[in-house]
């Protein structure tokens, strides 16, 4: 009895917790039982997998190899197809270009003559043949297919080599259409052919057709190029037109006030009565939306931007504040390859903080190979090396880059022309007393830009270089040169090419400076060991004989006259170069351009090296051998 009692008490507890949960128990078996899958043995499982395997691995028996069957089995019916897809597709391209292009077919036969006409080896005859041909074909159409980039280029070609009577015909054609073309990306090359082969009939009439339309052309990428190449080639008076449409609106709309003489804009605006308050804020507006959009490596905007800050005074200072804040940057870096760009680079330099002169200098890093070698850029290290106190940044960025190359810099033809008046290497072996001489330098170089041939075109007031900043000069001097290691390295390369630099026209200042130990003897007692070295170099390149192969640097026109300042103005070179070279050879040297070398020694100021030589040298002289030069009268 027991056990029956045992399992009713088991089913009643059963149904209580039935109960308690509120469903019934058969009902929860039975969705339970639909839910649960019957579990495979593994044995099974792996049974299963080979059998997959084995059915995969058995394939239709073939007597030919894989590779032949998908080469030789395919149809030739699908080769055929394939053919057909490709020439429907070309067919459907063609149409949809024709649809898109209404001149489609025009350009397409203008290419063919294109490649005829551009041969460099064809016929004169049989080029001109092609050329009159493609205008006949493009007769009336010009403007519509001017801006396509294939008819652009058969144009440009047609107007190069055309007859005078054919550009004409073309100028004609396209001169109501100039200013949209101006716009447009191929179009614009078009556009500066035709002013580049325009005759000087029609030049004037195709600069005319610009006037009102300056500053619209200049605030868009592309028009900019047209004006500045209009402005390239234009004589004074048209340039002058060009540029005082950016000055006033008044000057803009009315064309007969332009015509004046006077050309610089406090001038203009004394002559005319105009504001310079309003021309300021005009000018503002203009020039400010122009370097916006980053539109500042033209030569009229540096000219209209140079000529913005002689009137900004300190009625409108902020504004001219805001200017050199705006342009000390990247943008400062593409202005200074002009000689009116430089102009404003120094101005920023000497004006703007240290902010300002930080990010000029580090967006210079990458490009300071370019601007030491240009002519108007190397004038803004000037300024920089003149006024900016933090020595270790320029240290970094300019003093670092000089060293890297300073031989070719030595020699280059640009750095000498600065070098004499404050450039890089020399401004701070020779400093210059006037600060502005770096910039008049620049103005009556010989070489002059074709904008800057027409003498009333240049500005009556100079802008002058930087006045310094508020560290010592000669201390700063001191950190630049010596403490860098600029002064050692530029003895070195002396010594190194000593007989280039002596016959170089534009090396041999350069040594000559480094010689003598610089202004105020900076380099010594530093660089004394390394001065000596120099001397001994020179010393033995004058001691070698004379020889066919070369020419001797006591006969050379430079080295000569370079050899006989150092003798003047150093006394520890003169008896270097006697005692080592030149005793016991005097009469060798005694003719020709060496003979200023040997006189040179009775000339000396200093009395030992007149007592050291006399007795060698005063026979000559008593024989008549070497003549002494006579001193000419200065004329005061």
């Amino acid at each position: 009895m027991a056990p029956k009692d045992e399992a009713m008490k088991s089913n009643k507890r059963k149904r209580v917790a039935g109960g308690d949960k509120g469903a019934k128990p058969t009902q929860e078996l039975k969705k339970k039982s639909k839910l649960i899958k019957p579990i495979k043995p593994d044995s099974l499982k792996k049974e299963s997998k080979k059998e997959k395997k084995q059915e995969k691995l058995i394939k239709p028996a073939s007597s030919k190899p894989k590779a032949l069957m998908k080469i030789h089995e395919v149809p030739a019916k699908d080769d055929k197809s394939k053919k057909e897809m490709r020439q429907l597709a070309k067919e459907r391209t063609e149409v949809r270009k024709k649809r898109r292009k209404p001149h489609y077919t025009l350009e397409q036969e203008l290419s063919l003559l294109w490649e005829k006409m551009r041969r460099r080896n064809i016929v004169k005859e049989e080029r001109s043949t092609f050329v009159t041909e493609a205008l006949k074909k493009m007769k009336g159409k010009i403007p519509e297919i001017a801006s396509s980039h294939i008819s652009s280029r058969v144009l440009q070609t047609c107007v190069k080599y055309c007859s005078d009577a054919e550009r004409d015909s073309v100028y004609e054609e396209l001169r109501p259409h100039l200013l949209t073309l101006s716009l447009s990306t191929y179009a614009v090359h078009l556009v500066t052919k035709m002013f580049d082969t325009a005759s000087k009939s029609q030049l004037p009439g195709l600069i005319s057709l610009l006037h009102g339309n300056v500053a619209r052309l200049l605030r868009h990428s592309v028009g900019s190029i047209v004006v500045e190449h209009a402005y390239q080639i234009a004589n004074a008076i048209q340039k002058r037109e060009l540029l005082m449409e950016l000055y006033s609106k008044e000057l803009q709309l009315f064309k007969d006030l332009a015509n004046m003489k006077e050309t610089r804009i406090v001038d203009i605006i004394s002559k005319l009565g105009l504001r310079k308050s309003s021309v300021c804020r005009h000018m503002t507006g203009v020039l400010q939306s122009i370097w916006e959009k980053g539109i500042v490596d033209h030569s009229i905007v540096h000219k209209a931007l140079i000529e913005y800050l002689s009137i900004a005074d300190k009625v409108v200072q902020m504004s001219a504040e805001e200017v050199v804040k705006q342009l000390s940057g990247p943008l400062l870096v593409r202005i200074i390859h002009t000689r009116d760009g430089s102009r404003i680079g120094m101005l920023c330099v000497k004006h703007g903080g240290a902010k300002e002169r930080k990010k000029l200098l580090k967006a210079m890093k990458e490009h300071m190979g370019k601007i030491i070698h240009d002519n108007c850029g190397s004038l803004v290290l000037v300024s920089i090396l003149s006024n900016v106190d933090d020595t270790k940044l320029v240290t970094k960025v300019l003093i670092r880059a000089l060293q890297s190359n300073l031989k070719e810099i030595i020699l280059d033809k640009a750095q000498k022309e600065t070098c004499d008046d404050d450039g890089d290497d020399d401004m701070l072996v020779k400093p210059s007393n006037d600060n502005d001489d770096g910039l008049k330098k620049a103005e009556s170089d010989n070489e002059t830009p074709p904008w800057e041939a027409d003498e009333s075109m240049e500005p009556e007031e100079e802008t002058p270089l930087a006045e310094g900043g508020k560290k010592d000069p000669f201390l700063r001097r001191q950190e630049l040169l010596v403490t860098s290691g600029l002064a050692e390295s530029l003895v070195d390369t002396c010594i190194e090419s000593a007989e280039e630099l002596l016959k170089s026209n534009f090396g041999k200042d350069v040594l000559y400076e480094v010689a003598t130990g610089g202004a105020d003897g900076i380099l010594h007692p530093t660089l004394d060991d390394k001065l000596t070295s120099l001397y001994e170099k020179i010393a033995s390149l004058a001691s070698e004989s004379k020889s066919d192969e070369a020419e001797h640097i006591l006969e050379n026109f430079h080295s000569s006259r370079t050899i006989r300042k150092l003798i003047l103005d150093c006394s520890t070179f003169a008896s270097v170069l006697w005692s080592k070279a030149l005793k016991g050879k005097c009469k060798i040297w005694a003719q020709g351009h060496s003979s200023k070398v040997v006189a040179a020694f009775i000339e000396s100021s200093d009395s030992k090296i007149r007592e050291l030589t006399k007795k060698e040298l005063q026979p000559l002289v008593d024989d008549g051998l070497l003549k002494i030069p006579v001193a000419k009268p200065v004329d005061k």
